[in-house]
């Protein structure tokens, strides 16, 4: 059966029509194994080891990676987690790290952070809603255990386009806009990414980590919450989230056919053809400044909340979803993670244009 909605939604995002046909054949019988995806051992059995150890190779493939120099983690507690993981980890309580305050997400990870040490804020756009990319200074202090940032901000629509110039160790939370464009990881020391935007299904969470930082933890924790102790367990420390690992695989299969440089420039069209839409349609307005937009979440809003209401009431009744802008900020956003396709966001841009033809 062919899905008879398109989803704009932020995440739990849409998956490209083979991932999700793949993923449905595995809950019957995984690979002609006789079992389901859902029922195979993930220790000490070849299929879930197989499927660690492939996508371990294109996660470090697809972002030009070593093995030799990088470990790559599966695991699970979503980004929230990783807020306090990475404090916990490598932020000593006499310490400070820095953190680039630029939407709800990177203001969240900098409060996880502050119950383990110092928090230097880098720039911050917090006074102003975050409507715009606050600017990052040139001279961040080398002294820093590390320097966190969010590399795109779901909620406000802003992404950067430049990576952050530092001497401390880089961290990047890529959770919406990871393998969506080329870009030099080799210049971070750890970046992580929940899966349920351009990486598979929700429930499952990328960690890829250089292997000194391992050795640069600050305290004595828990297993489960130490990074050089599920690296040593090849992400099976605890059971692990099968299915979800497995979904993301597909994905990064789907990912590595398509191509890195194809799919940036598919996401630059999308984007492109989206905000030109916003700008010309009399009903609709641009929030974000050309040069902090976002590729993967476009922000934008109509002339009132009503209207708001009424737009998005109509593109469910013409088979869109997703488009209701973030609790916290109202509006509208389409996010154009990459499994939508340049057709899905012409179909939008045809649904926009009629709503405004009949509003006239």
């Amino acid at each position: 059966m062919i899905k008879d909605l398109i989803n704009f939604g932020a995440g739990p995002a849409a998956l490209a029509p083979s991932i999700l046909a793949a993923a449905a054949q595995a809950i019957v019988n995984y690979n002609n194994s006789g079992l389901s995806i859902l029922e195979i051992p993930h220790r000490d059995g070849k299929h879930f080891d197989e499927i660690l150890a492939e996508s371990k190779a294109l996660v470090l493939d697809l972002a030009g990676l070593s093995a030799d120099e990088y470990e790559v983690l599966w695991l699970q507690g979503g980004g929230r987690m990783q807020f306090a993981m990475i404090p916990m980890n490598f932020l000593a309580q006499d310490a400070t790290a820095g953190y680039i305050d630029s939407g709800f997400w990177a203001h969240d990870a900098q409060s996880h952070a502050l119950q383990y040490g110092n928090i230097e804020t880098l720039c911050s756009t917090r006074e102003s809603n975050y409507t715009s990319l606050p600017i990052v200074p040139k001279n961040i202090s080398d002294q820093l255990s590390y320097v966190h940032y969010t590399t795109n901000n779901t909620i406000y629509g802003t992404q950067f386009a430049q990576i952050p110039e530092c001497s401390s160790p880089l961290i990047a939370d890529m959770s919406s806009d990871i393998f969506s464009g080329q870009r030099d990881y080799s210049r971070y020391d750890l970046f992580y990414a929940v899966a349920q935007k351009n990486l598979g299904a929700a429930g499952v969470t990328l960690v890829v980590v250089k292997k000194n930082m391992l050795d640069k933890i600050v305290r004595k924790l828990p297993p489960i919450l130490d990074y050089k102790q599920h690296a040593l367990q090849h992400s099976v420390l605890n059971t692990p989230p099968v299915f979800g690992i497995y979904v993301s695989l597909l994905s990064l299969r789907w990912i590595q056919q398509k191509g890195i440089k194809n799919l940036a420039a598919e996401n630059n069209a999308k984007a492109e053809a989206l905000y030109k839409e916003i700008e010309r349609n009399s009903l609709l307005t641009a929030i974000v400044a050309a040069k902090n937009r976002s590729n993967m979440n476009v922000v934008f809003n109509a002339l009132n909340e009503e209207m708001e209401h009424e737009l998005i009431a109509y593109c469910n009744n013409n088979g869109i979803v997703g488009v209701k802008g973030h609790r916290s900020v109202g509006g509208l956003r389409v996010s154009l993670y990459n499994a939508i396709s340049m057709a899905q966001v012409q179909q939008l841009i045809t649904v926009l244009k009629a709503f405004e033809n009949e509003k006239k």
